[in-house]
């Protein structure tokens, strides 16, 4: 794989179902990986270090937010997230598209930074079944799904910044979308490539 890898930022609110559409898009390109984000809050039943997060402490975030080793970093409900910094651009420059699985704040420091990356935000078909999804889990209590659904509906209300939308109804149709998105960003016009032809 020769040429550099799309960066894709994915936001959307908690219990969307972001990491089943990605895991389901991995299935359709050998190219994508997912880049294991650091966060403060404990494991999920299920969830494995290293695979789903990075799990760290409080200390152990604010060294690497010190230390200029987050690409970007945010709080959600009491919990910080970051994405490491070396771990994202070591998979482009392999040629791997990179997905990053963060919140609206965090979208908007990476673009900041990453100008030509390709944004998606993951909608779901209504509050209603946002709230049964989150409920579904099993792990939440009424107080934090209330704070994740008032969360979500200002999410929501800055959706106008992403590129793409998906709603994510039928996870099959969710994840050709996504899969299309990341086609198409890699047939945007490139002029360097252009003129290299043209030499």
């Amino acid at each position: 794989m020769a040429d550099r890898g799309k960066l894709i930022i994915l936001s959307g609110p908690s219990g969307v179902g972001k990491s089943t559409v990605v895991a389901k898009t991995m299935e359709l390109r050998d190219d994508l990986c997912f880049s294991v984000s650091v966060t403060t809050r404990p494991p999920r039943p299920g969830e494995v270090d290293g695979k789903d997060y990075f799990f760290i402490s409080s200390e152990q975030f604010d060294r690497m937010v010190e230390n200029n080793e987050l690409l970007e970093h945010a709080s959600y409900v009491q919990n910080s997230y970051g994405t490491p910094r070396s771990f994202v651009e070591d998979r482009l420059e392999k040629g791997f598209n990179v997905i990053l699985d963060i919140e609206v704040q965090g979208a908007r420091q990476v673009f900041e930074k990453v100008p030509d990356a390709v944004s998606v935000f993951v909608l779901p078909p209504s509050m209603q079944v946002l709230e049964q999804r989150l409920s579904a889990r099993g792990t939440e209590t009424e107080q934090t799904i209330a704070a994740r659904l008032t969360r979500a509906r200002q999410e929501i209300q800055e959706a106008d910044f992403y590129q793409y939308m998906i709603v994510n109804d039928i996870i099959d149709n969710a994840a050709a979308e996504l899969n299309a998105v990341i086609t198409a960003a890699h047939c945007r016009f490139n002029k360097s490539r252009v003129l290299e032809l043209t030499k």
